[in-house]
């Protein structure tokens, strides 16, 4: 779903080009122990290079997210049973304000910055996942449920720990995922103790062009891809 004149990744064979600022495509995650995606987000590529993929999830955006086939919505189902009961998609549209989000090619976590309305920063989120795969039509990822919430005064803490410990019971992650979970989940502590890279970079003053149009979300969107990198 990349705008025509835009650069994008090949579907398969040569080499990955980068998406031109502007572009649309997909930040896809694929249901965790599964293979189908229930997770699908139209977003706006802001850069795209050898060192970083950041891209725009606009308000009002239509996207696909889980749901539990009997209807409640997934966070109001008691933790002991979120991840057992028989689940589909669903389609809804991204409320509130929209999310800028950070990837460096083949790091176990995205940085994703929240604001308040009136663009009053709120907090950056260390979103632990397996490192986004490339194709032409976007990128794809496994959530792995552990995150990290770094707000601007620097202090940051833990988030969703008792889903993590759950999916690892539930048998959605082996022992050794999750150790390698939180390995990388220390790095990321490292990364934000140290105010490395994206913290330092001033990305919370950013802004989106305001000539860009809401992606749609393409009735293939759950097509599968050839990967052409991580």
């Amino acid at each position: 779903m990349a705008d025509g004149g835009a650069v994008t990744a090949v579907e398969a064979g040569g080499s990955t080009a980068h998406w031109a600022p502007g572009s649309q495509i997909l930040w896809r995650y694929r249901e965790n122990a599964g293979a189908r995606f229930h997770i699908v987000r139209p977003v706006t590529v802001v850069r795209d290079d050898a060192d970083l993929l950041a891209v725009w999830l606009a308000p009002g955006t239509e996207c696909v997210k889980p749901a539990l086939a009997d209807g409640t919505p997934v966070h109001l189902e008691p933790l002991r049973s979120r991840y057992t009961k028989p689940r589909t998609v669903q389609r809804d549209r991204w409320f509130g304000t929209g999310v800028l989000k950070l990837a460096r090619p083949g790091e176990p976590w995205s940085v994703w910055l929240f604001w308040e309305p009136g663009w009053r920063f709120k907090n950056w989120y260390v979103n632990l996942e397996e490192p986004l795969a490339r194709w032409a039509g976007g990128v794809d990822s496994e959530d792995h449920f552990l995150d990290i919430c770094v707000y601007p005064d620097r202090t940051w803490g833990w988030r969703d720990e008792d889903e993590f410990a759950q999916a690892q019971q539930d048998g959605l992650m082996a022992p050794d995922v999750a150790e390698r979970v939180r390995e990388a989940g220390q790095a990321a502590v490292g990364a934000v103790r140290a105010w490395g890279r994206p913290f330092s970079d001033g990305w919370q003053h950013w802004r989106p062009d305001a000539s860009w149009a809401v992606p749609s979300l393409p009735e293939d969107w759950d097509r599968t891809p050839a990967y052409v990198s991580t």
